[in-house]
């Protein structure tokens, strides 16, 4: 004897891995941008440069290097020596298959110009000739520390 199967579908079924999907994009998304807010190193006090144009939206390609008051050489808080900087600038550079890309140097007021020469000097020797400083147009009160 053979049973019968029972449906106890009303007829539509829902397929819900579409909808899982979306909302695991979604996550995705949140946590890739909540990580890049996070990537700037807050302990680097900038210099005043109130002559200085305002920059309001940066090319998706421009790579930040930051320089700390101690030296301290980092891409996106990663820290790094001067050969480790030379290889991903190279990289960069095979990457977009020219020089031309944008660098910020988001230097520390305080920090020693030969720190900043070193990083100056890896863009050099990977190619690199457009270079542009971080400054802030205005501090707050009371000045700088």
């Amino acid at each position: 004897m053979a049973r019968e199967r029972k449906s106890y579908s009303t007829g539509s079924d829902l397929n819900m891995t579409p909808m899982i999907d979306v909302v695991f994009q979604l996550i995705i998304f949140f946590v890739v941008t909540l990580k890049m807010t996070k990537d700037e190193n807050t302990d680097i006090e900038l210099e005043d440069g109130k002559h200085g144009p305002i920059v309001k939206e940066m090319p998706p390609q421009t790579l930040i290097i930051e320089v700390a008051r101690n030296g301290r050489i980092s891409i996106h808080n990663a820290a790094m020596n001067e050969r480790m900087l030379q290889e991903i600038l190279i990289g960069r550079v095979n990457r977009f298959r020219n020089t031309s890309f944008p660098v910020l140097i988001r230097a520390d007021y305080r920090t020693k110009h030969r720190d900043v020469k070193r990083v100056m000097d890896v863009c050099t020797s990977a190619g690199i000739w457009k270079l542009s400083f971080v400054a802030i147009q205005e501090h707050k009160a009371g000045g700088k520390k």
